[in-house]
């Protein structure tokens, strides 16, 4: 027997207790990334860098995403949106995508020797940029929110849960493919300017799809639901090398096609201005 909307929202209305399901979600967020945080730490044991608590950490993170995903969603369903669950939110993504990640880049200093210390403070000059970015992008967020209503289908810049995904997915990606050993150096090295650039890419302007609105409307969307299935089964064959690769096509594909747009912007006025 199937629930119409009224009945479904009397039985909100009179079940309190569904009101803190978004709430509850976000707190789990946040607790991934307290844990992800407490792992990182854990990369120092007896004074020897340990990876493997590194790669925990960034399956941390990347778990937290789905109570990311479920808050705002119960937050619609249950009808509980509101100011202090927004706020929560923002806190939760900046412990678990903002302050998680770049102590993951932080620590990661730590696998190459450097006596002389210049290269700890070029990776926490890098971790710091990630880390602003990210704080200003979550400030942005909240702003827009209490300005606008409703939020769009687009993001104003890179979302935070993106940018963490893109450096936890780099990580993972070394580690599943046997690299990690061979070229840890070398990811320590350059992992850094890749959050860097991250951190920039969280407070441009570029527009961004919200792929948490898109994954649950896909359903009312025939195309898009049959994009979804297509997706999941290429992350069920490939796993995380492939979850790795369409995460870094959604980070770079957004400012490649802005920057197309205004390549052809320009063009397409000109014509215009000609045709009047």
């Amino acid at each position: 027997m199937r629930i119409s909307k009224k009945n479904f929202k009397e039985v909100v209305t009179r079940n309190r207790w569904l009101k803190y399901v978004p709430n509850t979600l976000t707190l789990c967020n946040s607790l991934c990334g307290f844990a992800a945080i407490l792992y990182t730490i854990r990369a120092f044991h007896n004074s020897e860098y340990d990876n493997r608590a590194l790669l925990i950490s960034a399956w941390i993170i990347l778990f937290a995403m789905i109570f990311d995903a479920l808050d705002g969603f119960a937050a619609r369903i249950f009808n509980a949106a509101s100011m202090h669950g927004m706020q929560m939110d923002s806190l939760s993504d900046m412990v678990t995508f903002g302050v998680a990640p770049a102590a993951i880049i932080a620590v990661m200093a730590h696998s190459i020797n450097d006596a002389t210390g210049r290269f700890d403070i070029y990776v926490y000059a890098m971790s710091c940029i990630y880390m602003g970015g990210a704080a200003l992008r979550l400030a942005t967020y909240n702003v827009h929110a209490l300005t606008h209503k409703k939020s769009g289908e687009q993001f104003s810049g890179l979302p935070s849960p993106g940018a963490a995904a893109g450096v936890c997915s780099v990580l993972l990606v070394f580690n599943g493919t046997g690299l990690y050993d061979r070229f840890s150096v070398e990811l320590a090295l350059y992992l850094p300017i890749y959050a860097a650039l991250l951190g920039f890419l969280m407070v441009s302007n570029i527009p961004y799809l919200h792929v948490g609105k898109w994954i649950f409307a896909a359903r009312r969307n025939g195309r898009n639901f049959v994009i979804l299935v297509i997706l999941l089964v290429i992350i069920g064959v490939f796993k995380i090398n492939a979850l790795a690769i369409l995460i870094n096509i959604y980070i770079f594909s957004a400012p490649v096609i802005a920057f197309v747009k205004w390549l052809v912007r320009p063009k397409t006025n000109r014509m215009e201005q000609a045709a009047n």
